[in-house]
């Protein structure tokens, strides 16, 4: 079996020894380094060659190390870039990372800490190229613009849909109204062995409770007043493909127990019917009620619950993605552009800014009808901050004591910084101006554990 070819990492600073230190760190680690103290020869070999990593000093001797980090990625977006920097830059470093660094080290460098850096960009550019291929696999038959992977949670949500694809499991998918639940399960289908044959999507909450047996397992003449012809269901025109059931949660009791057959047996019968019919299809449900509570509450079957509670995906709310606000908004305002036949070039920051203040309880789809909106009622070349969310009071939260508000704050601040940071408290404290002991003494005044924010590498 032939080995998979070393990961290729370029290295640039004008301090040859670090550079002889690293290569040779590097080399004995398994990867294949290419060294350079030139800035022009190192952008040249970019462009030659296909590194996987670079790793770039902050300050080189003709320019900064964030303006090569850009040259960098205008050739080649898919690589990670690490910087290195000296420990009193570290603002500077953090400035990097909002340009699209990967993440920094310190030097002089500690060797276990940069191979783990370097671990973890490796994983993302293995995570980010699934994403894409995933998507040029959906290609136009899904509009997946608002399947936005800019946090880490929707990018290892778009990535299990690539694993999950690949199997037949049940999968439940679980997020509020409008997050995109039936859009997941059609890049489920899409990506799957069942994609030339039917998506059938179906919402249970919207079909009453006499028909909706019928509206999932068809019927026969005469099975109930009013049914004049037999009529196929949605599970036998679905077969051989996928039947999303949304809103499983508002499933009737009696509906409930056969769709449990369905899944034990692989086989149901039509309503009026003593002959079974077998069924070959993959059933993915979504909700947004807490049907663990639902089962407690015995609202929901118990037995049912386990059954489809195999994959389960949790969508977050966009409330809990605010970093994916901007790239929605700029294709809504480009797609209804083209709709509307308009040019509007964009939002004011007065305009962005209101959007990021608000917590979106509609989720996606509130935020495009937002979007919607101010497209058609614009005059002019950018969206002023009066067309956008005009009906609503936007505060970014309620007003609440002084207190409360600042501990609100301090306690999202320390969440971003070890989210920042992945969980080490040494650059965690360093980058919030506070002593190490009262950094800890912080953390535990608000319940928050490093551990939590670090990556699976570092278990």
């Amino acid at each position: 079996m032939t080995d998979m070819p070393s990961p290729k990492i370029i290295v640039v600073d004008d301090d040859k020894n670090l550079l002889e230190l690293l290569k040779m760190r590097l080399d004995a680690s398994g990867f294949e380094v290419s060294v350079f103290s030139r800035e022009e020869d190192a952008l040249d070999a970019v462009k030659k060659q296909g590194f996987d990593l670079g790793i770039v000093d902050l300050q080189l001797a003709r320019q900064d190390g964030i303006t090569l980090m850009e040259e960098f990625r205008a050739v080649n977006p898919e690589m990670p870039v690490i910087i290195l920097t000296a420990y009193g830059s570290i603002e500077s470093a953090v400035e990097a990372m909002r340009k699209g660094a990967f993440g920094y080290a310190t030097k002089p460098f500690n060797a276990p800490e940069l191979l783990l850096q370097i671990e973890r960009a490796m994983e993302s550019r293995k995570l980010n190229s699934e994403i894409k291929r995933l998507k040029d696999l959906l290609g136009e038959s899904l509009d997946c613009s608002n399947i936005v992977v800019k946090s880490e949670k929707m990018k290892k949500i778009l990535h299990n849909v690539s694993s999950i694809a690949k199997t037949d499991c049940t999968v439940h998918i679980y997020g509020e109204s409008g997050t995109g639940k039936e859009l997941i399960a059609r890049s489920i289908h899409l990506a799957s062995a069942r994609k030339d044959n039917p998506f059938v999507a179906i919402n249970c909450a919207a079909i009453p409770e006499t028909l909706l047996e019928s509206e999932l397992f068809g019927h026969e003449k005469g099975a109930f007043t009013g049914a004049y012809r037999s009529a196929k269901g949605l599970f036998p025109q679905a077969g051989g493909g996928t039947i999303l059931l949304d809103e499983i949660g508002d499933m009737p009791a009696l509906t409930q127990a056969k769709l449990l057959r369905v899944l034990q047996d692989k086989q149901f019968y039509p309503l009026g019917s003593e002959k079974p019919v077998d069924v070959d299809i993959r059933i993915i449900v979504a909700t947004n009620k807490d049907l663990e509570e639902e089962v407690k509450k015995g609202l929901f079957r118990e037995d049912l619950y386990y059954r489809i509670h195999v994959i389960p995906i949790i969508l977050p709310p966009l409330r809990e993605r605010k970093e994916e606000i901007r790239d929605l908004a700029e294709y809504y305002l480009d797609k209804f552009n083209r709709e509307m036949k308009k040019e509007i070039k964009g939002l004011t920051p007065q305009a962005l800014h209101k959007l990021m203040l608000y917590d979106w309880p509609g989720n996606v789809r509130e935020l495009i009808n937002v979007i919607e909106y101010a497209v058609a009622m614009s005059q002019q070349e950018l969206i002023t901050e009066d067309l956008i969310l005009n009906t609503k009071e936007v505060t970014g939260e309620d007003l609440r004591p002084l207190k409360e508000a600042k501990d609100s704050f301090e306690r999202g601040y320390l969440i971003r910084i070890l989210e920042l940071t992945r969980g080490n408290v040494s650059k965690a404290s360093s980058l919030a101006g506070k002593y190490r002991a009262d950094f800890y003494n912080l953390l535990k005044k608000y319940g928050l554990k490093p551990e939590n924010f670090k990556s699976k590498t570092d278990s």
